[in-house]
């Protein structure tokens, strides 16, 4: 897997469209939730991407502090249909991680997980801070996780 980010001036036209695509293909379609994607704050986010080959297999953006909430926060953390199942998850939300602590240094991050991931995220450091609460038809749940290291 061949990782990159990059601020959205950086993307090209096709690398935006085969995201937005990813994006719009598992949370839209695949998921039955029809919800505004394009959400206004890819402009601020950092895009990392994972590609196997010339194919987007992984995505997940970060946004700066204040973005959204407070803290920095991980989200749109996807991996297409085709690539499940090979660990890619989780070396997706590592790499996030490790962008924010690259980027923000030693503070929490913020991430809003799907309910039945919750347990999966967890598995990745972060832990629970709200209850179930319902976004655009599907349960999720507020998780922070704590991060050392960055610049």
């Amino acid at each position: 897997m061949e990782w990159t980010i990059k601020k959205f001036a950086e993307l090209t036209a096709d690398e935006l469209y085969e995201i937005l695509k990813l994006r719009v293909d598992v949370f839209v379609v695949e998921q039955a939730c029809p919800y505004p994607e394009i959400d206004g704050h890819d402009r601020d986010a950092l895009h990392l991407a994972g590609r196997e080959g010339n194919t987007l297999a992984a995505y997940a953006r970060v946004l700066m502090p204040g973005a959204v909430h407070e803290d920095p926060a991980i989200g749109r953390v996807i991996v297409s249909k085709s690539y499940r199942g090979k660990g890619i998850a989780r070396e997706l939300v590592e790499k996030a991680k490790e962008v924010s602590a690259d980027r923000y240094g030693e503070i929490p991050v913020h991430l809003s997980a799907q309910y039945h991931l919750k347990d999966f995220y967890a598995s990745c450091g972060f832990r629970a801070v709200s209850e179930p609460y319902d976004e655009d038809g599907i349960p999720h749940v507020d998780m922070r996780l704590m991060v050392s290291g960055g610049k």
